[in-house]
Protein backbone atom coordinates (compact mmCIF):
# COMPACT_ATOMS: atom_id res chain seq x y z
CA UNK A 1 0.00 0.00 0.00
CA UNK A 2 1.40 3.40 -1.01
CA UNK A 3 1.76 5.90 1.84
CA UNK A 4 1.89 9.48 0.62
CA UNK A 5 5.02 11.19 2.06
CA UNK A 6 4.61 14.85 2.97
CA UNK A 7 6.78 17.68 4.25
CA UNK A 8 5.55 19.02 7.57
CA UNK A 9 8.34 21.49 8.33
CA UNK A 10 11.88 22.52 7.38
CA UNK A 11 14.36 24.52 9.45
CA UNK A 12 17.95 25.62 9.16
CA UNK A 13 20.64 27.41 11.05
CA UNK A 14 21.92 30.81 9.98
CA UNK A 15 24.72 30.52 7.45
CA UNK A 16 28.17 31.35 8.81
CA UNK A 17 31.39 31.91 6.94
CA UNK A 18 33.28 28.63 6.91
CA UNK A 19 36.53 29.84 8.39
CA UNK A 20 37.93 30.63 11.85
CA UNK A 21 36.05 33.60 13.22
CA UNK A 22 32.84 32.82 11.35
CA UNK A 23 29.70 33.16 13.46
CA UNK A 24 29.29 29.37 13.78
CA UNK A 25 32.95 28.37 13.89
CA UNK A 26 32.92 27.99 17.69
CA UNK A 27 30.09 25.43 17.52
CA UNK A 28 30.83 21.71 17.27
CA UNK A 29 29.05 20.20 14.23
CA UNK A 30 26.99 17.87 16.43
CA UNK A 31 25.85 20.80 18.57
CA UNK A 32 24.96 22.83 15.50
CA UNK A 33 22.81 20.04 14.06
CA UNK A 34 21.39 19.27 17.50
CA UNK A 35 19.92 22.75 17.83
CA UNK A 36 18.20 22.52 14.45
CA UNK A 37 16.73 19.10 15.28
CA UNK A 38 15.50 20.30 18.67
CA UNK A 39 13.81 23.30 17.05
CA UNK A 40 11.95 21.04 14.60
CA UNK A 41 10.86 18.64 17.33
CA UNK A 42 9.73 21.35 19.74
CA UNK A 43 7.90 23.65 17.35
CA UNK A 44 5.92 20.71 15.96
CA UNK A 45 5.25 19.28 19.46
CA UNK A 46 6.63 15.99 18.24
CA UNK A 47 7.26 13.03 20.53
CA UNK A 48 10.96 12.35 19.70
CA UNK A 49 10.43 8.70 20.51
CA UNK A 50 8.02 8.42 17.58
CA UNK A 51 10.73 9.17 15.00
CA UNK A 52 11.55 6.06 12.98
CA UNK A 53 14.91 7.17 11.58
CA UNK A 54 17.32 10.05 11.18
CA UNK A 55 18.83 10.30 7.69
CA UNK A 56 21.51 12.97 7.63
CA UNK A 57 23.85 14.17 4.90
CA UNK A 58 27.48 15.15 5.44
CA UNK A 59 30.29 15.29 2.89
CA UNK A 60 33.42 15.48 5.07
CA UNK A 61 32.71 12.66 7.50
CA UNK A 62 36.06 13.06 9.23
CA UNK A 63 37.43 14.75 12.33
CA UNK A 64 34.57 16.13 14.40
CA UNK A 65 32.17 14.82 11.75
CA UNK A 66 33.69 11.31 11.68
CA UNK A 67 31.10 9.59 13.85
CA UNK A 68 27.45 9.42 12.75
CA UNK A 69 27.05 13.10 13.56
CA UNK A 70 23.27 12.87 13.29
CA UNK A 71 23.24 10.20 16.00
CA UNK A 72 25.56 12.26 18.17
CA UNK A 73 23.38 15.34 17.74
CA UNK A 74 20.23 13.38 18.60
CA UNK A 75 21.67 11.84 21.74
CA UNK A 76 23.17 15.18 22.74
CA UNK A 77 19.64 16.57 22.70
CA UNK A 78 18.65 14.02 25.34
CA UNK A 79 16.34 12.17 22.96
CA UNK A 80 15.56 8.42 23.11
CA UNK A 81 18.41 6.05 22.34
CA UNK A 82 16.19 3.66 20.33
CA UNK A 83 15.92 6.13 17.41
CA UNK A 84 18.53 5.12 14.81
CA UNK A 85 20.53 7.24 12.39
CA UNK A 86 22.34 6.77 9.12
CA UNK A 87 24.59 9.17 7.20
CA UNK A 88 24.40 9.90 3.47
CA UNK A 89 27.24 11.16 1.29
CA UNK A 90 26.20 12.12 -2.22
CA UNK A 91 28.53 15.10 -2.36
CA UNK A 92 26.72 18.46 -2.53
CA UNK A 93 23.35 16.70 -2.84
CA UNK A 94 23.77 14.69 0.36
CA UNK A 95 20.80 16.13 2.27
CA UNK A 96 18.61 16.26 -0.85
CA UNK A 97 19.34 12.55 -1.23
CA UNK A 98 18.55 12.10 2.47
CA UNK A 99 15.11 13.61 1.79
CA UNK A 100 14.66 11.25 -1.18
CA UNK A 101 15.54 8.22 0.93
CA UNK A 102 13.22 9.35 3.72
CA UNK A 103 10.28 10.02 1.39
CA UNK A 104 10.83 6.77 -0.47
CA UNK A 105 10.95 4.86 2.82
CA UNK A 106 7.68 6.43 3.91
CA UNK A 107 6.08 5.65 0.55
CA UNK A 108 7.18 2.02 0.88
CA UNK A 109 5.66 1.74 4.33
CA UNK A 110 9.00 1.30 6.11
CA UNK A 111 8.64 4.57 8.05
CA UNK A 112 5.95 6.87 9.40
CA UNK A 113 8.13 9.75 10.64
CA UNK A 114 11.66 10.67 9.54
CA UNK A 115 13.96 13.61 10.12
CA UNK A 116 16.12 14.15 7.01
CA UNK A 117 18.76 16.84 6.70
CA UNK A 118 22.44 17.59 6.81
CA UNK A 119 25.39 19.31 8.41
CA UNK A 120 28.69 20.75 7.29
CA UNK A 121 31.08 22.72 9.47
CA UNK A 122 33.59 23.82 6.86
CA UNK A 123 35.48 25.96 9.35
CA UNK A 124 36.16 23.00 11.64
CA UNK A 125 36.44 20.24 9.02
CA UNK A 126 37.89 21.93 5.91
CA UNK A 127 36.72 20.62 2.56
CA UNK A 128 38.90 17.78 1.27
CA UNK A 129 41.58 18.11 3.92
CA UNK A 130 40.74 14.87 5.68
CA UNK A 131 39.25 12.88 2.83
CA UNK A 132 41.41 13.01 -0.29
CA UNK A 133 44.80 11.44 -0.66
CA UNK A 134 47.33 12.07 -3.40
CA UNK A 135 45.47 9.70 -5.74
CA UNK A 136 41.72 9.76 -5.08
CA UNK A 137 40.75 8.12 -8.38
CA UNK A 138 43.07 5.17 -8.97
CA UNK A 139 44.60 3.87 -12.21
CA UNK A 140 41.52 2.48 -13.95
CA UNK A 141 39.56 5.72 -13.55
CA UNK A 142 42.47 7.83 -14.77
CA UNK A 143 42.89 5.61 -17.81
CA UNK A 144 39.25 6.17 -18.74
CA UNK A 145 39.13 9.87 -17.76
CA UNK A 146 42.71 11.14 -17.99
CA UNK A 147 43.64 14.54 -16.63
CA UNK A 148 40.71 15.08 -14.29
CA UNK A 149 40.19 18.65 -13.12
CA UNK A 150 38.65 20.32 -10.11
CA UNK A 151 35.17 21.79 -9.98
CA UNK A 152 36.38 25.33 -10.62
CA UNK A 153 37.87 24.33 -13.97
CA UNK A 154 34.72 22.35 -14.74
CA UNK A 155 32.73 25.54 -14.16
CA UNK A 156 35.04 27.34 -16.59
CA UNK A 157 34.47 24.60 -19.17
CA UNK A 158 30.70 24.96 -18.76
CA UNK A 159 30.96 28.72 -19.27
CA UNK A 160 32.96 28.14 -22.45
CA UNK A 161 30.58 25.48 -23.79
CA UNK A 162 27.44 27.57 -23.21
CA UNK A 163 29.03 30.91 -24.13
CA UNK A 164 28.52 32.48 -20.69
CA UNK A 165 30.53 35.68 -20.21
CA UNK A 166 32.22 37.03 -17.10
CA UNK A 167 29.77 39.94 -17.16
CA UNK A 168 26.78 37.58 -17.11
CA UNK A 169 28.27 35.64 -14.20
CA UNK A 170 28.91 38.76 -12.15
CA UNK A 171 25.48 40.23 -12.88
CA UNK A 172 23.85 36.96 -11.87
CA UNK A 173 25.95 36.78 -8.69
CA UNK A 174 25.08 40.32 -7.65
CA UNK A 175 21.43 39.43 -8.23
CA UNK A 176 21.80 36.51 -5.80
CA UNK A 177 22.93 38.85 -3.00
CA UNK A 178 20.25 41.41 -3.82
CA UNK A 179 17.45 38.85 -3.81
CA UNK A 180 18.67 37.25 -0.59
CA UNK A 181 18.84 40.64 1.10
CA UNK A 182 15.38 41.60 -0.17
CA UNK A 183 14.00 38.31 1.18
CA UNK A 184 15.67 38.94 4.54
CA UNK A 185 14.36 42.50 4.81
CA UNK A 186 10.84 41.30 3.96
CA UNK A 187 11.02 38.78 6.82
CA UNK A 188 11.12 35.83 4.48
CA UNK A 189 13.98 34.10 6.28
CA UNK A 190 12.49 34.33 9.77
CA UNK A 191 10.58 31.06 9.52
CA UNK A 192 13.50 29.22 7.92
CA UNK A 193 16.18 30.16 10.42
CA UNK A 194 16.31 28.90 14.00
CA UNK A 195 18.55 30.78 16.46
CA UNK A 196 21.80 29.04 17.32
CA UNK A 197 23.62 29.38 20.63
CA UNK A 198 27.35 29.93 20.21
CA UNK A 199 30.20 30.69 22.60
CA UNK A 200 29.84 34.35 21.58
CA UNK A 201 26.05 34.52 21.97
CA UNK A 202 22.92 33.67 20.01
CA UNK A 203 23.03 34.18 16.23
CA UNK A 204 19.95 34.26 14.01
CA UNK A 205 21.01 36.13 10.86
CA UNK A 206 22.99 34.88 7.88
CA UNK A 207 26.55 36.17 7.87
CA UNK A 208 27.09 35.52 4.19
CA UNK A 209 24.76 38.01 2.45
CA UNK A 210 26.61 41.08 1.16
CA UNK A 211 23.88 43.60 0.46
CA UNK A 212 26.14 46.15 -1.24
CA UNK A 213 27.50 43.71 -3.82
CA UNK A 214 27.29 44.92 -7.42
CA UNK A 215 28.33 43.43 -10.73
CA UNK A 216 30.90 46.21 -11.00
CA UNK A 217 32.51 45.36 -7.66
CA UNK A 218 32.56 41.65 -8.54
CA UNK A 219 34.21 42.52 -11.83
CA UNK A 220 37.28 43.73 -9.93
CA UNK A 221 38.02 40.31 -8.42
CA UNK A 222 40.82 38.12 -9.71
CA UNK A 223 40.09 34.77 -11.31
CA UNK A 224 40.66 31.74 -9.12
CA UNK A 225 41.58 28.67 -11.12
CA UNK A 226 43.78 29.54 -14.08
CA UNK A 227 47.50 28.87 -14.37
CA UNK A 228 49.86 28.52 -17.31
CA UNK A 229 49.44 24.75 -17.60
CA UNK A 230 45.64 24.99 -17.59
CA UNK A 231 45.67 27.88 -20.07
CA UNK A 232 47.69 25.74 -22.44
CA UNK A 233 45.44 22.70 -21.98
CA UNK A 234 42.14 24.60 -22.32
CA UNK A 235 42.62 27.41 -24.86
CA UNK A 236 38.85 27.72 -25.25
CA UNK A 237 38.40 29.02 -21.69
CA UNK A 238 38.21 32.76 -21.01
CA UNK A 239 38.93 32.24 -17.27
CA UNK A 240 36.13 34.05 -15.47
CA UNK A 241 35.43 32.15 -12.23
CA UNK A 242 36.19 34.17 -9.09
CA UNK A 243 35.36 33.95 -5.42
CA UNK A 244 32.54 36.37 -6.11
CA UNK A 245 30.69 34.28 -8.69
CA UNK A 246 31.16 31.03 -6.77
CA UNK A 247 29.30 29.64 -3.76
CA UNK A 248 30.71 30.57 -0.37
CA UNK A 249 32.49 28.12 1.93
CA UNK A 250 30.03 27.96 4.79
CA UNK A 251 29.02 26.43 8.12
CA UNK A 252 25.38 25.36 8.43
CA UNK A 253 22.83 22.72 9.31
CA UNK A 254 19.31 22.05 8.05
CA UNK A 255 16.61 19.43 8.48
CA UNK A 256 13.13 18.50 7.26
CA UNK A 257 10.35 16.74 9.13
CA UNK A 258 8.71 14.17 6.84
CA UNK A 259 5.72 11.95 7.59
CA UNK A 260 3.12 9.87 5.89
CA UNK A 261 0.07 12.02 5.22
CA UNK A 262 -2.04 9.77 7.45
CA UNK A 263 0.38 10.19 10.35
CA UNK A 264 0.45 13.97 9.95
CA UNK A 265 -3.33 14.06 10.02
CA UNK A 266 -3.44 11.80 13.06
CA UNK A 267 -1.04 14.09 14.92
CA UNK A 268 -2.95 17.22 13.91
CA UNK A 269 -0.03 18.59 11.86
CA UNK A 270 -0.68 20.44 8.62
CA UNK A 271 1.45 19.10 5.72
CA UNK A 272 3.03 21.87 3.68
CA UNK A 273 3.90 19.90 0.53
CA UNK A 274 3.86 16.50 -1.10
CA UNK A 275 6.41 14.88 -3.38
CA UNK A 276 5.60 14.62 -7.09
CA UNK A 277 8.76 13.06 -8.56
CA UNK A 278 12.40 12.25 -7.82
CA UNK A 279 15.46 11.70 -9.97
CA UNK A 280 19.18 11.12 -9.56
CA UNK A 281 21.59 10.77 -12.47
CA UNK A 282 25.23 10.82 -13.50
CA UNK A 283 26.77 12.87 -16.32
CA UNK A 284 30.19 13.74 -17.79
CA UNK A 285 32.73 13.70 -14.91
CA UNK A 286 34.99 16.23 -16.63
CA UNK A 287 32.29 18.87 -17.06
CA UNK A 288 31.10 17.49 -13.70
CA UNK A 289 28.46 20.14 -12.93
CA UNK A 290 26.08 19.61 -15.87
CA UNK A 291 24.00 16.76 -14.46
CA UNK A 292 21.17 19.09 -13.26
CA UNK A 293 20.20 19.42 -16.93
CA UNK A 294 19.45 15.71 -17.62
CA UNK A 295 18.13 15.31 -14.05
CA UNK A 296 15.60 18.07 -14.73
CA UNK A 297 14.61 16.51 -18.04
CA UNK A 298 14.02 13.15 -16.39
CA UNK A 299 12.16 14.41 -13.32
CA UNK A 300 9.82 16.48 -15.50
CA UNK A 301 9.16 13.41 -17.65
CA UNK A 302 8.45 11.30 -14.58
CA UNK A 303 6.01 13.95 -13.35
CA UNK A 304 4.39 14.36 -16.76
CA UNK A 305 5.08 18.09 -16.59
CA UNK A 306 6.80 20.85 -18.56
CA UNK A 307 9.10 23.49 -17.12
CA UNK A 308 6.39 26.13 -17.64
CA UNK A 309 4.28 24.42 -14.97
CA UNK A 310 6.95 24.99 -12.32
CA UNK A 311 6.41 28.10 -10.19
CA UNK A 312 9.67 28.08 -8.19
CA UNK A 313 13.00 26.64 -9.34
CA UNK A 314 16.09 26.08 -7.20
CA UNK A 315 19.29 25.24 -9.10
CA UNK A 316 22.16 25.27 -6.63
CA UNK A 317 24.56 28.12 -7.29
CA UNK A 318 27.77 26.13 -6.89
CA UNK A 319 29.23 28.45 -9.52
CA UNK A 320 27.31 31.02 -11.56
CA UNK A 321 27.65 29.06 -14.85
CA UNK A 322 25.70 26.14 -13.38
CA UNK A 323 22.27 27.85 -13.13
CA UNK A 324 23.06 30.01 -16.17
CA UNK A 325 23.76 26.96 -18.37
CA UNK A 326 20.63 25.31 -16.96
CA UNK A 327 18.65 28.43 -17.89
CA UNK A 328 20.12 28.38 -21.42
CA UNK A 329 18.76 24.85 -21.87
CA UNK A 330 15.27 25.23 -20.38
CA UNK A 331 14.52 28.88 -21.15
CA UNK A 332 12.22 29.14 -18.16
CA UNK A 333 11.04 32.44 -16.73
CA UNK A 334 14.24 33.92 -15.19
CA UNK A 335 12.23 35.38 -12.32
CA UNK A 336 11.36 31.84 -11.17
CA UNK A 337 15.02 30.74 -10.94
CA UNK A 338 16.46 31.07 -7.42
CA UNK A 339 14.11 33.99 -6.66
CA UNK A 340 15.24 34.28 -3.02
CA UNK A 341 18.96 34.22 -3.79
CA UNK A 342 21.15 31.15 -3.71
CA UNK A 343 24.45 29.72 -2.54
CA UNK A 344 26.46 32.62 -3.98
CA UNK A 345 24.79 34.83 -1.36
CA UNK A 346 23.69 32.38 1.31
CA UNK A 347 26.62 29.98 1.14
CA UNK A 348 27.03 26.27 0.47
CA UNK A 349 27.55 24.13 3.59
CA UNK A 350 27.93 21.00 1.51
CA UNK A 351 26.01 18.37 3.44
CA UNK A 352 23.31 20.82 4.54
CA UNK A 353 22.60 22.55 1.24
CA UNK A 354 19.98 20.14 -0.10
CA UNK A 355 17.49 20.74 2.70
CA UNK A 356 18.46 24.43 2.79
CA UNK A 357 17.34 24.73 -0.85
CA UNK A 358 14.23 22.67 -0.12
CA UNK A 359 13.28 25.03 2.70
CA UNK A 360 13.85 28.09 0.55
CA UNK A 361 11.71 26.61 -2.21
CA UNK A 362 8.91 25.58 0.14
CA UNK A 363 8.74 28.96 1.82
CA UNK A 364 8.89 30.69 -1.55
CA UNK A 365 5.88 28.69 -2.74
CA UNK A 366 3.99 29.49 0.45
CA UNK A 367 4.73 33.21 0.18
CA UNK A 368 3.73 33.51 -3.48
CA UNK A 369 0.92 30.98 -3.59
CA UNK A 370 2.81 28.93 -6.16
CA UNK A 371 1.92 25.29 -6.60
CA UNK A 372 4.95 23.40 -7.92
CA UNK A 373 8.64 23.65 -7.09
CA UNK A 374 11.64 21.97 -8.73
CA UNK A 375 15.01 21.63 -7.02
CA UNK A 376 18.22 20.28 -8.54
CA UNK A 377 21.86 20.30 -7.46
CA UNK A 378 25.13 19.55 -9.21
CA UNK A 379 27.36 17.15 -7.30
CA UNK A 380 31.04 16.33 -7.62
CA UNK A 381 31.87 13.55 -10.04
CA UNK A 382 29.11 14.50 -12.47
CA UNK A 383 26.00 13.70 -10.38
CA UNK A 384 22.72 15.47 -9.66
CA UNK A 385 19.50 14.99 -7.74
CA UNK A 386 16.20 16.54 -8.78
CA UNK A 387 12.94 16.80 -6.84
CA UNK A 388 9.51 18.19 -7.68
CA UNK A 389 7.16 19.09 -4.82
CA UNK A 390 3.59 20.37 -4.74
CA UNK A 391 2.51 22.88 -2.11
CA UNK A 392 -0.54 21.76 -0.16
Amino acid sequence: MYNSPVIVDIARSPMGRGKPGGILSSVHPADLLRQVLVALVERNRLDPGSVDDLIMGCVSQAGEQALPVGRTAWLGAGYPTHVPCTMVERRCGSSQQAVHFAAQGIAAGAYDIVLAGGIESMSRVPMGSARMGADPHGKAYEERFPGSVGQGVSAELIAAKWGITREEMDEYSARSHQLAEATRLAGGLANEIVPIETAEGVVSVDETIRATTTAESLGQLKTSFNNDALKERFPQINWSITAGNSSQITDGASAALLMSENTANRLGLQPKARFVAFDVIGDDPLLMLTAPIPATERVLKKAGMTIDAIDHIEVNEAFAPVPLAWQREFKSDPARLNPRGGAIALGHPLGASGTRLMGSMLNGLIETGGRYGLQTMCEAGGLANATIIERL
